[in-house]
């Protein structure tokens, strides 16, 4: 089992600089039978920077809608919500010292799931680095 961030789904649904590492890996994980899961927030944070990306003519409409497509096909399993993840990420962001607990869900669903959590969020991996033995980033690869 395997936890991702919207930001490394994100890597798979638009170009990006660690696209290839990104696929590799996700290729590896399909070849291994890896369970992708993610944080209940993580649709609604890859609709939206896709929304975003069409709104702002960064994307087609016609890729952006692709994108979408693609996106709701992917497989990635999203845990369901409880007090318990909730808790477990507002005490990893005061652990941290994280303003936000956003990143910290992800976080806390590794921990609670006892896996990785992989992530292309550069700042997150610079900000957290060996203080999150799970945390993994795509662009160390």
């Amino acid at each position: 089992m395997i936890c991702i961030d919207a930001s490394l789904a994100l890597i798979w649904l638009l170009p990006a600089q660690f696209d290839e590492k990104a696929d590799a890996l996700r290729e590896k994980w399909d070849n291994e039978n890896q369970r992708i899961i993610s944080a209940p927030l993580f649709n609604a944070e890859v609709t939206s920077v896709l929304r975003e990306q069409v709104y702002f003519k960064r994307l087609l409409p016609e890729d952006g809608k692709e994108a979408f497509e693609i996106f709701l096909s992917m497989g990635v399993e999203i845990a369901k919500d409880s007090p318990g993840l909730q808790r477990k990420a507002w005490q990893l962001a005061n652990k941290f010292n994280r303003p936000k607990t956003y990143d910290m869900q992800y976080l806390a669903l590794a921990e609670i799931k006892d896996c990785e959590f992989w992530t292309a969020d550069k700042k997150l991996f610079n900000a957290l680095g060996n203080k999150a033995p799970r945390l993994k980033y795509v662009g160390a690869l």
